[in-house]
């Protein structure tokens, strides 16, 4: 490890499960704050910590519609646009955006090789659903086969690849691959490397991500879901920030114009530690106002008449 590497390194930061007052459960998170050019600004842990960026990468696999002209050949609206990005809840009006999607593009829905949810009667509902239809939709335009746009070898997904290596400076081939639970390809990255591909996201300087980014802001409820920790997030700050979470415990936010960007990774994966920490690190650095984080608090801190997370550190200053 590096010297500046090793400069980089604090303290994590820990969320405590209180069951009246009392301390039950810690978990132990790292996170990092990065500048559009990709600059560490501030971290808790260590900004080379490397995990699984899951679906925290959604925003930037759509890079692949915006970049065949799908969005336009088919018509395709900043709604679309939003499902393409989203984690959503399987809704009535959820898989019918997806379905739109495939519709657009002449998609029979049988071409999802997402899995149909339990309980469920079609991967339409599945909450990767909207990502699927992108990728199928990219290879629709470009004339590439439908039943292997899977695999790490499809050229949609060596596309997708080389937008997000781009966007990081460095060959995509150099990121780790493995399968989602969903089966599209998801890759290990540094929590530098998402904040940086957040920043990007949020800066203004790039007219993809900016339309991508404007989906998102504009649909909150298409992201994820009513509830869910991103929708009430960019529902509350009405355009302000950008949110984007993904399974075991990530959490990526960026503030819209200023070109930052928040990853979060929660060591142990919990879901509930990932949002409260989120809330606490964007009070501390001013993303959101007291109305907003007591709002959210009651919400994702507030888990019943005797239970309550509490966090505990700060992000130091780089």
């Amino acid at each position: 490890m590096t010297s500046r590497a090793k400069r980089h390194i604090t303290p994590k930061l820990e969320v405590h499960l209180l069951r009246e007052g009392i301390v039950e459960s810690t978990h132990h998170i790292e996170a990092t704050v990065c500048d559009d050019r990709g600059r560490v600004l501030s971290v808790a842990g260590n900004p080379e910590t490397t995990a699984f960026v899951r679906s925290a990468l959604k925003p930037f696999q759509a890079l692949g519609v915006m970049a065949t002209g799908t969005l336009e050949r088919y018509d395709l609206s900043d709604k679309d646009l939003a499902i393409i990005c989203s984690s959503h809840q399987g809704t009535v009006e959820q898989a019918r955006q997806v379905f739109n999607v495939l519709w657009r593009a002449d998609i029979d829905p049988s071409a999802l090789q997402c899995p149909i949810p339990q309980g469920c009667s079609s991967p339409l509902q599945h909450n990767c659903s909207g990502k699927h239809a992108g990728m199928l939709a990219v290879c629709q335009q470009r004339n590439w086969p439908l039943n292997t746009y899977l695999k790490r070898s499809a050229p949609v997904q060596k596309l997708i690849l080389d937008k997000i290596g781009e966007l990081l400076g460095i060959p995509g081939a150099e990121l780790i691959g493995a399968h989602d639970d969903c089966g599209a390809p998801t890759y290990s990255m540094k929590l530098s490397q998402m904040a940086h591909l957040y920043a990007q996201l949020s800066s203004g300087n790039r007219l993809d991500l900016e339309r991508i980014l404007r989906s998102m802001t504009y649909y909150p409820t298409m992201v994820a879901g009513v509830g869910s920790f991103d929708t009430e997030l960019m529902r509350l700050t009405e355009g302000e920030l950008v949110s984007k979470a993904g399974a075991e415990g990530i959490q990526c936010v960026g503030r819209v114009g200023e070109g930052m960007g928040l990853a979060i990774k929660v060591l142990d994966g919990s879901k509930r530690a990932k949002s409260a920490v989120a809330i606490h690190i964007l009070r501390q650095m001013g993303w959101i106002n007291t109305s907003v984080a007591e709002s959210l608090a009651e919400t994702f801190m507030m888990l019943s008449n005797y239970k309550r997370l509490e966090v505990e550190g700060e992000l130091v200053m780089s």
